[in-house]
């Protein structure tokens, strides 16, 4: 009998070396941008819609993991976003109405293309009947390229126990740098490429090196050796993470990514 691992599966060397998207000839930084900004609209939708923090992360991670196994060219970063949010919130038990969902990626979608006087969307057009239809086929193509295993393991209640070992969990700056350092690694690939508790450290690392606060050494060692993690690796995640802030998206591309999910809406 097969178990079901509680860990989070880590994409393969494989996977990370030559992804889907890659073999079909989309560049290393097209992908990454549009991995993020895809997390990004995840993130933006869940606000509107008062989703907990929770079902927002636990979409970008399986949006994450679906483009491991699916390529770019297939599927889009909207189809493929709401799917992964509809599904996360029934996951997380926050339940969602479709009609609102799509309502919001209606709205996003024509932002990001600049209209700047649009009407609602029609809960009964076509436009919102074929929005429909793309969360119920994209939530489907989730499930089966994941072969049903969408949980998803977070680092926050980690990373509060790690402050709270280190004697942070009360610092005015740290635990709120961190966490929100944990929420911008959403947009990286890092969720998909390393454990959680190196997470955990690279965030805190990132936030005590930002605030000039010493990290004790412990009796026996460093302090990362309490939890089983290694400099290089949480380093590498802090690396990511700062990459997001000096990376300038190219929004033509993202535009003509964009267009493909606008042309199959009006051709519906």
């Amino acid at each position: 009998m097969s178990r079901v691992s509680l860990q989070n599966p880590i994409a393969s060397l494989e996977q990370l070396a030559e992804t889907p998207s890659r073999k079909d000839g989309i560049s290393e930084q097209l992908e990454d941008d549009l991995r993020s900004f895809g997390c990004e609209l995840i993130q933006s939708a869940g606000i509107l819609l008062n989703l907990p923090q929770v079902a927002m992360a636990t979409a970008q991670v399986l949006f994450q993991r679906f483009f491991y196994l699916a390529s770019l060219k297939d599927f889009g970063i909207i189809e493929i976003g709401m799917g992964a949010l509809f599904l996360s919130a029934k996951v997380e038990e926050s339940f969602v109405r479709m009609t609102y969902l799509i309502t919001v990626y209606d709205h996003l979608l024509r932002r990001i293309q600049q209209q700047s006087t649009h009407t609602p969307l029609d809960a009964f057009s076509q436009r919102a009947y074929s929005l429909k239809s793309m969360v119920t086929t994209s939530e489907m193509q989730i499930l089966k390229r994941l072969g049903f295993n969408v949980h998803v393991q977070l680092p926050y209640g980690t990373m509060i126990n790690y402050l709270r070992i280190l004697g942070l969990e009360e610092h005015d700056t740290v635990p709120k740098k961190a966490w929100n350092y944990l929420n911008d690694a959403l947009r990286t690939h890092v969720y998909t490429n390393y454990t959680m508790p190196t997470i955990a450290c690279g965030a805190i690392w990132l936030a005590c090196r930002d605030q000039q606060v010493k990290l004790p050494t412990t009796p026996g060692g460093e302090w990362w050796l309490l939890f089983d993690a290694q400099p290089s690796e949480f380093q590498n995640v802090a690396a990511h993470i700062q990459r997001l802030y000096h990376r300038k998206l190219d929004r033509q591309q993202l535009l003509s990514h964009l267009s493909d999910t606008e042309a199959t809406l009006r051709n519906s």
